[in-house]
């Protein structure tokens, strides 16, 4: 039936939410000759119709929806895609895993470097010079103070103001969020709930 192939793309998108599949360049392949088949036909139809008293609205009318259609699941398929891979850059950063890189097209690893490089340049941007990385909360913080526990013998840390802090396993602080974030993501520190 037509359609059918295009179709298919957005229910694999449904069934896989959560995993990049392999681009299927074949499938899109296909889908696009069909599309190209369906709009001569289109085209010899209108012809026809313009050089004669032939009825074929009704047909011209219904492939051009098929072929909208097509192109509506084409692009929701891309775009999807796309997002995912957006959702990976702020999920995970600038390098990709392996696994995730063989499943994009090269058009899209291009499509990422350059994201990625555009992102890079207004987090550095912003900030009043010093930049602003604004993939590390991916949640705005309830306060500006979290109270966390050591979970191994760290040594001194020493914070922004310049005072020194002994992290020691089992203590428990009371620190600036921003000055133990990155520890709490190296696992050194946890935060208290």
């Amino acid at each position: 039936m037509l359609a059918d192939k295009a179709l298919d793309l957005i229910k694999e998108l449904r069934r896989s939410p959560d995993y990049l599949q392999p681009l299927r360049e074949d499938t899109i392949r296909q889908i696009l000759e069909e599309m190209a088949v369906l709009f001569r036909e289109n085209q010899n139809d209108v012809d026809a119709v313009v050089n004669s008293e032939v009825e074929l609205h009704t047909t011209i009318h219904v492939r051009h929806i098929i072929l909208t259609r097509m192109k509506r699941c084409l692009l929701a398929y891309l775009y999807n895609r796309l997002m995912f891979i957006k959702r990976m850059r702020w999920a995970f950063g600038s390098v990709l895993t392996s696994d995730v890189k063989t499943n994009m097209s090269e058009q899209e690893q291009q499509w990422f470097q350059k994201y990625s490089t555009n992102l890079t340049n207004y987090m550095a941007s912003i900030g009043g010079g010093v930049g602003l990385d604004l993939t590390k909360y991916h949640h705005p913080p309830k306060s500006l103070y979290v109270q966390v526990r050591c979970l191994s013998d760290y040594g001194d840390f020493e914070t922004e103001d310049g005072t020194i802090i002994n992290l020691t396993k089992n203590s428990t602080h009371f620190l600036e969020r921003s000055q133990c974030e990155k520890l709490i993501h190296q696992g050194i520190l946890e935060h208290v709930t």
